[in-house]
C-alpha cells in the first residue's frame, strides 16, 4: 500500500453510480474490466427478459454486480494487489525453474 493513501468507504467513488445511465457512462469511459461494457448490456437484457413485472431482483443483481465491478476497478489498492500478485507469480516461476 502506498504511503498517504486513505481508503474511501465502500459506498463512495469518484464517479456517480446511482443509475443504469451512470453505469453505462462509466463503462463507456473504460472504468470496468475488459468486456464489461458489452457484457453489462447482455446481462441486463437477459435479466429483463426473464423477470416478471413483480420481481426485478435479477435486474437489480446485474446493476449491483457491475456497479461493484466498477468500484473495484477504481480502487487504487486493487492495482497494487494485482502488481503484488504478478510479482509473486514471477518469483514462484523462477524458484520452480531453478530447482
Amino acid at each position: 500500500m502506498s504511503a498517504g493513501y486513505v481508503a474511501q468507504p465502500w459506498g463512495q467513488s469518484s464517479i456517480p453510480l446511482q443509475t443504469i445511465g451512470d453505469i453505462r457512462a462509466a463503462l463507456r469511459a473504460g472504468y470496468g474490466f475488459p468486456g464489461d461494457r458489452e457484457d453489462f448490456e447482455l446481462d441486463l437484457a437477459h435479466a429483463l427478459e426473464t423477470s416478471t413485472d413483480a420481481d426485478l431482483q435479477a435486474v437489480a443483481a446485474v446493476i449491483v454486480d457491475y456497479r461493484d465491478r466498477i468500484r473495484i476497478r477504481l480502487d487504487p489498492e486493487f492495482e497494487i494487489a494485482l502488481q503484488e500478485g504478478e510479482q509473486e507469480l514471477l518469483r514462484l516461476k523462477a524458484q520452480w525453474r531453478d530447482r
